[in-house]
């Protein structure tokens, strides 16, 4: 399911007279006028890319950001089919490049934008430190739920960890009690509610909720690097091309970095 917010113009506060209007007309209207941009951005970006994109609206309020979270797997599917976003941002690398693959992005605007961190989670009342060396022995006879987007619709944190617990020689311990989740946001839902006794998000996840703790950190080593790429779907408008630049700016960077991102543009 997509999560919309749409963050609104903020309205004119200048009075102007009767007459200065009518000289004005059609000018004034134009300049003043919201452009919506459309994002579609994987949900696990979805408090700090609401912080980042009311940051924007003060430095452009005429600007409106209409901000749709899910899956990287759903909003590419649905770029695909046609969906009127304008910038995608991507939890992989992949979906990106399936979408520019079909022609659907405009690749000189592609960029990675992010990147995060894998970590096994618990619900703050039961968490305890595990290991997460090779055939650690706590995966043995496990009975719990393991919660973490479900790798087989494609969810970027789910292939993550699937990759991960491969790796490590747990997958085939693991896999008869995973959950599959519609995205990361999900899993970490679960664990909240003590649904779940375990589960894989990415650490800026885990860094949102009081209700978890992080028990482990997977090796960078075991998966592949968590990259976010960002771009401009095609035919963006030039409201479009000035939020991806702002993204990509200092100001943003400090917003991402805050929430526990590695921001990647130099």
């Amino acid at each position: 399911m997509v999560n919309n917010t749409t963050l609104s113009a903020r309205p004119l506060a200048t009075v102007l007279d009767a007459p200065l209007v009518a000289m004005m007309g059609l000018a004034i209207s134009t300049s003043v006028s919201a452009e919506q941009v459309t994002v579609f951005a994987a949900a696990s970006l979805n408090n700090v890319l609401t912080e980042v994109a009311q940051q924007y609206q003060t430095q452009y309020p005429n600007d409106q950001i209409r901000l749709s979270f899910a899956s990287s797997s759903t909003l590419a599917r649905q770029i695909a089919q046609g969906a009127p976003a304008q910038v995608f941002i991507s939890s992989d690398l992949n979906w990106m490049s399936q979408l520019q693959r079909q022609q659907r992005i405009e690749v000189s605007s592609r960029t990675n934008l992010l990147g995060n961190r894998l970590v096994l989670i618990a619900p703050a009342s039961q968490a305890r430190a595990l290991s997460l060396q090779p055939n650690a022995a706590w995966a043995t006879g496990y009975r719990g739920r393991l919660c973490m987007g479900a790798p087989d619709s494609g969810v970027p944190a789910g292939l993550y960890a699937q990759q991960a617990l491969t790796s490590l020689d747990l997958w085939p311990r693991l896999k008869s009690r995973v959950v599959g989740t519609e995205d990361v946001r999900g899993a970490l839902a679960f664990v909240e509610r003590a649904e779940c006794d375990l589960g894989v998000v990415y650490q800026t996840d885990a860094n949102i909720s009081p209700r978890v703790k992080i028990v482990a950190t997977f090796p960078a080593s075991s998966h592949a690097p968590i990259v976010y790429p960002a771009a401009l779907i095609s035919k963006p408008s030039q409201s479009a091309r000035r939020f991806l630049s702002y993204l990509q700016s200092p100001a943003a960077g400090q917003v991402f970095v805050r929430h526990g991102f590695v921001f990647l543009p130099k």
